[in-house]
């Protein structure tokens, strides 16, 4: 039960999902892996999508991981099952708890997805989405300019805004009240999202349900960490640190600050 939570992305992306699973599974260990040597994944064929998350899995396993999170939308559409073919522990993906809430959230029925070249191409949301209601409207974007912004650490700016309007302003001429951010580094963009669509616009991170649906099956399969114990979370990067550093410790704030970490880059390849 004290075996850590394995949580691995294309950036620092995936740090949307670390951050609720620390807030809402506060005894639990997390590793991370940020693949920012190898970022964006988006544009990048599935095969070496799903090189590259072998890659990373055969990497964290060393730490006995009892489940694995591919907090990448890109990632969980192209390698997921085959992740899970592999290893023995359960594997959690992020596109289908967005599916479910943006579900749970829609009155018109029509639903927007805005994500990364590979997830968009890959159809997955879609399909999520109508295994979940048939005759859901889904009107899909590809954003390709918006995870660089991120990887920079550019979240707020002029640039940002012109950004963002010119990917996802056409939006508008749809009935949509939903929209899902397919892609775990959008969150960093709320802010400018929700200025560009409006208020009437519900903005659906998947990293709230990922998180629930973790608590779910590790208390389902009696897993869930106990004890007082703090943990210490790992958090490696492929690339350059500093930047990386930085906007992990802005983005998880308070929820960083209540434990040890350990900060490292490794070389797996």
């Amino acid at each position: 039960m004290q075996q850590p939570i394995a949580i691995l992305d294309s950036g620092v992306g995936g740090l949307t999902v670390a951050k609720e699973v620390m807030r809402q599974l506060p005894r639990e260990k997390i590793v991370y892996f940020g693949d920012t040597a190898r970022t964006p994944y988006g544009p990048r064929s599935s095969d070496e999508v799903v090189k590259f998350t072998r890659e990373i899995v055969d990497y964290l396993v060393q730490f006995r991981p009892k489940m694995i999170v591919i907090a990448c939308n890109t990632a969980t559409a192209a390698a997921l099952e085959d992740i899970r073919s592999r290893v023995a522990i359960p594997v959690v993906g992020v596109i289908n708890p967005g599916a479910r809430a943006a579900i749970g959230r829609t009155v018109t029925g029509c639903i927007g997805v805005i994500g990364t070249e590979g997830t968009i191409k890959s159809g997955a949301y879609e399909q999520a989405l109508r295994e979940l209601s048939p005759h859901v409207l889904v009107v899909s974007e590809a954003c390709p300019k918006f995870v660089p912004l991120v990887e920079m650490g550019n979240f707020r700016s002029p640039e940002t805004y012109e950004t963002v309007r010119g990917s996802i302003g056409h939006l508008h001429s749809y009935p949509m009240d939903t929209l899902i951010l397919g892609c775990t580094h959008y969150p960093f963009l709320t802010e400018t999202i929700s200025e560009v669509m409006g208020q009437s616009v519900k903005l659906i991170s998947s990293a709230d349900e990922t998180a629930r649906e973790i608590s779910t099956i590790l208390q389902d399969k009696r897993k869930l960490a106990r004890g007082g114990t703090v943990p210490v979370h790992h958090f490696f990067c492929s690339g350059e640190s500093r930047v990386f550093k930085t906007i992990a410790q802005q983005w998880l704030g308070e929820q960083i600050e209540l434990t040890p970490v350990v900060w490292q880059v490794p070389n797996i390849s």
